[in-house]
C-alpha cells in the first residue's frame, strides 16, 4: 500500500500521524513516510465566518488573527511531533478539510511562507491534496515502469547470453552434420564404382550343378 494509518515517526515519542504516504526509501527497503496531520481549528473559523457575514471589519480582523496563530501553532505541533528525517521527509502536510479554511489560511499574506520556513510544513486542501496524491501517483507508476524496465533489461541480457551459447552448439552441429554429409558423398562415390565394376562381370547360375555335369559329360565322349 501507498499510505498508512498511524504512523509512528519516532521512537521515542508515543504521537502517531493521522496519515502517511510511503515513498521509495534507502536500498534496505525501508520506506520515507511523507507524514500528514489534519487540522481544523473550528471556533475561531467559525467566529471568522460570522464576522464576515456581519461584515464588521474590526471582527474580521481580529477573528483572522486568531485564525492565523491557531494555524501556526498547529504547524508547530506538526513539525514537532511528525517530522524526523530520515524517517520521514524533511516536511509534512497539514490538511485543511474545507476549501473556505484553506482559501483563508492563503489569502493571509506571508503565512504560507512563514509556516514553510519555520515549520516545515505546507497546507494542503481537499483539491491540493488530490492533485498532490496524483502527482504522487504517477510518481509511483513512473518508478514502477523504470524497475520494471530494469528487470527486461536483464532479461534480455540473460537471452542475449543464452542465445549465444545457443549459436555456438548450433554451429557445431553444423559442423558435425557438413562432416557426415561429406562421409556419405564419400560412400556413395565408392558405392558407384563397385557397382560399375560389378557390371563387367558375367552373373554365375543361381544353380551350377547342370551346368558343370554337361561339360563332364562332354569331356568323357570326347575321349
Amino acid at each position: 500500500e501507498q499510505f498508512a494509518k498511524n504512523v509512528k515517526t519516532r521512537d521515542e515519542s508515543a504521537d502517531h500521524v493521522e496519515f502517511a504516504i510511503k515513498l521509495p526509501g534507502d536500498e534496505n527497503g525501508a520506506p520515507v513516510w511523507l507524514p500528514i496531520d489534519a487540522k481544523f481549528p473550528t471556533e475561531d473559523y467559525q467566529r471568522l465566518v460570522a464576522a464576515q457575514e456581519k461584515g464588521d471589519g474590526a471582527m474580521v480582523d481580529e477573528a483572522m488573527k486568531n485564525l492565523e496563530s491557531q494555524l501556526k501553532r498547529c504547524a508547530k505541533d506538526i513539525c514537532q511531533k511528525y517530522i524526523n528525517p530520515p524517517r520521514t521527509t524533511d516536511f509534512a502536510l497539514m490538511f485543511l478539510p474545507t476549501e473556505g479554511l484553506y482559501a483563508e489560511a492563503i489569502r493571509r499574506v506571508g503565512l504560507i511562507e512563514q509556516v514553510q520556513r519555520d515549520c516545515r510544513v505546507i497546507f494542503a486542501g481537499p483539491t491540493t491534496l488530490v492533485a498532490l496524491l496524483n502527482s504522487l501517483q504517477m510518481g509511483f507508476r513512473t518508478l514502477a515502469i523504470q524497475k520494471r524496465s530494469s528487470e527486461v533489461w536483464n532479461l534480455l541480457a540473460a537471452v542475449k547470453t543464452e542465445f549465444g551459447k545457443f549459436g555456438e552448439a548450433l554451429s557445431a552441429v553444423k559442423d558435425k552434420l557438413d562432416q557426415a554429409a561429406r562421409h556419405v558423398d564419400n560412400v556413395a562415390v565408392r558405392s558407384r564404382a563397385i557397382t560399375k565394376k560389378l557390371r563387367d562381370v558375367e552373373e554365375l547360375p543361381s544353380n551350377p550343378q547342370p551346368l558343370l555335369k554337361d561339360l563332364l559329360g562332354e569331356s568323357e565322349n570326347d575321349e
